[in-house]
């Protein structure tokens, strides 16, 4: 079955099982490998893109869902760790094994889309899906912190 969706802002057609999960789609059929696989139940928040603007775990999401729809990956944030998030990640030292990031980043990135002054309670509501194994969460709230404040300069 072909499924149509925008990527990143482009318009990709894949063929695919309707119940493939959005993940899989993404990472073969796409090419775009910075989503990752993590628990495949949901819950650790590894596999976290974006539908329309709100956060969604690919790994349980069929690619029928997405159908028509607009899917945003963290490859679409910037290809050179320009985007406020990236570098505020870089500046606080977030990463450490760094295989949680992606979802991570995409989880901050719709947070700031709609909030530009998050309070901690915020930040911890937004992130609260994406686990960290690494425990960097305060690290994680203070460069939302600076990136939401770069943003506000802007």
């Amino acid at each position: 079955m072909a499924i149509t969706m925008k990527v990143n802002g482009k318009t990709v057609s894949v063929k695919a099982e309707p119940d493939t999960p959005l993940l899989w789609v993404i990472r073969d059929e796409i090419g775009l490998t910075g989503t990752k696989f993590g628990c495949g139940m949901a819950l650790c928040g590894a596999c976290t893109v974006q539908l329309d603007g709100t956060p969604i775990r690919s790994c349980q999401t069929p690619v029928s869902a997405v159908a028509g729809k607009s899917v945003t990956t963290v490859e679409s944030l910037s290809p050179n760790n320009s985007h406020p998030l990236q570098k505020a990640w870089i500046a606080h030292d977030v990463p450490q094994c760094g295989y949680c990031q992606s979802g991570q980043l995409m989880s901050a990135a719709a947070l700031l889309a709609k909030n530009k002054n998050p309070s901690d309670a915020d930040i911890d509501a937004a992130m609260s899906g994406n686990i960290c194994r690494c425990g960097t969460y305060p690290r994680i709230r203070a460069a939302i912190k600076s990136a939401a404040a770069e943003m506000r300069k802007a």
